[in-house]
């Protein structure tokens, strides 16, 4: 498998390959001749027309075909957009991009330098070299998003008046008006017998999101088709890994994956059994939520995800990070020694070793690049001299991993060195473990 960085280069085998960007993003695709530009609108590949000769998309894989591509392509392009029409790219996890070849081995991987502004990125191009394929890595990006990008390439994009009213929908050049967006209905009763319990712990209502909802039926499907409860399907995706690749995007998450309740009333009586499920039951942090539940075709059995969350916004991502520092800082008076101050090169180097741990599905002080902390941290900006770093996943608050450090020596040692003065947090949803941790200080 090769790691490639922008500008690099791997032979391609021959066959079908499948092109990954997981995460909440939608991929496209632009079949070019020699000249880098399309001959039509039908050499577009995106999210309202998912398929061309030799390229076709299902959700967010692309599979492509070189032989199969039309007459005179010699090359395709792989750009990548936030499923959110709009949000810069920025405000997400970086995205990474995987390449298998028709035997499932991974090719090679692509993480590009974390964007900013912009809102469609160019990952990568295959492209003809002799009688084969090769790829290579790129990481340009876009600030006017796709309708951008296939100016570039020739395609006849028209431009419309804008709506009165903003309207939900995925972009792309040519897009008919999204339609309406289904709002989660509760034939069952089940979200009206979760919020009476609620209320009787003292905790606010919750709502149903769509791709909570969404994440929560394909997660019960995968656990009825496998007949056994799991954090992950068959196909390896977590039930947090199907929450990010809906778009939705958090600053913390729980979840009930049980089996047997054959009624809503049923499921909720089983949630308020065990302690530890009654207390993600009440808690008042979440305030939306998914539901569903799908029968295992041997069993019978009903199998049921219910995820509670609560969103992501920069204000909340603010709020946790200045949580944990006022948390470690009180450990730190506790022993006698002098707070850490925020600081803002450590604090962007711990936000984007948290993304990048969800983007690549890494857990690690070393990114699959070779880089450690002192590494990330100079990159960042910052001076420090001596640099340390402690890392968590899976905790669902601050407290939560503060307490986990404070209960490991290694990371112990970091939140009580007396010569550490500065500190940085990072935080990322998403991942096989639902949540990334970075604390990085500095002395």
């Amino acid at each position: 498998m090769s790691e490639l960085v922008p500008g690099g280069n791997v032979p391609l085998p021959g066959g079908i390959l499948t092109i990954r960007v997981p995460g909440p993003f939608d991929v496209s695709a632009l079949i070019t001749d020699d000249t880098g530009k399309v001959r039509g609108d039908a050499d577009f590949v995106f999210f309202n027309q998912p398929t061309a000769p030799g390229a076709g998309l299902d959700g967010q894989a692309l599979t492509v075909d070189p032989a199969g591509l039309r007459a005179g392509a010699s090359r395709l392009t792989v750009a990548v957009s936030p499923a959110t029409p709009g949000t810069p790219l920025g405000n997400l996890p970086a995205p990474t991009m995987r390449v298998t070849g028709a035997d499932g081995r991974l090719i090679a991987r692509f993480t590009p330098a974390r964007p900013q502004r912009e809102t469609v990125l160019l990952l990568a191009e295959l492209y003809r070299r002799g009688p084969g394929w090769k790829l290579r890595a790129l990481g340009q990006g876009y600030a006017d998003g796709l309708a951008g990008v296939a100016r570039d390439f020739g395609v006849d994009v028209i431009e419309e008046a804008p709506p009165p009213a903003p309207r939900e929908g995925r972009g792309g050049p040519r897009d008919q008006p999204p339609p309406a967006r289904t709002v989660p209905t509760d034939p069952d009763g089940c979200l009206r017998l979760i919020n009476s319990t609620r209320a009787s712990a003292g905790s606010p209502p919750i709502s149903l999101d769509h791709r909570l909802t969404a994440a929560a039926r394909a997660h019960a499907a995968a656990m009825a088709a496998q007949g056994r409860l799991a954090s992950e399907g068959a196909d390896g995706l977590s039930v947090h890994q199907q929450v990010t690749a809906r778009g939705y995007a958090y600053l913390t998450i729980g979840e009930h994956l049980v089996s047997g309740p054959r009624t809503p009333a049923e499921f909720v009586e089983y949630c308020l059994s065990d302690e530890r499920a009654r207390q993600t039951l009440h808690e008042p942090a979440y305030s939306e939520a998914g539901l569903a539940y799908v029968t295992g075709r041997r069993s019978g059995t009903l199998f049921w995800t219910a995820l509670w969350a609560q969103p992501f916004s920069r204000s909340g991502l603010a709020r946790t990070a200045a949580e944990v520092i006022a948390l470690t800082n009180a450990e730190r008076t506790a022993a006698g020694l002098p707070p850490l101050s925020p600081d803002a090169p450590l604090t962007d180097a711990a936000q984007a070793h948290s993304a990048d741990m969800v983007a690549r599905d890494f857990y690690a002080h070393t990114s699959p690049d070779g880089r450690e902390p002192w590494h990330r941290a100079a990159a960042a900006g910052s001076t420090r001299r001596s640099i340390g770093e402690n890392i968590a996943c899976g905790q669902r608050s601050a407290a939560e991993v503060v307490r986990g450090w404070m209960n490991s020596p290694g990371h112990r040692a970091n939140i009580l060195k007396p010569t550490f003065t500065r500190i940085g947090i990072g935080f990322a949803g998403g991942g096989a473990a639902g949540t990334y941790w970075t604390q990085l200080f500095g002395g």
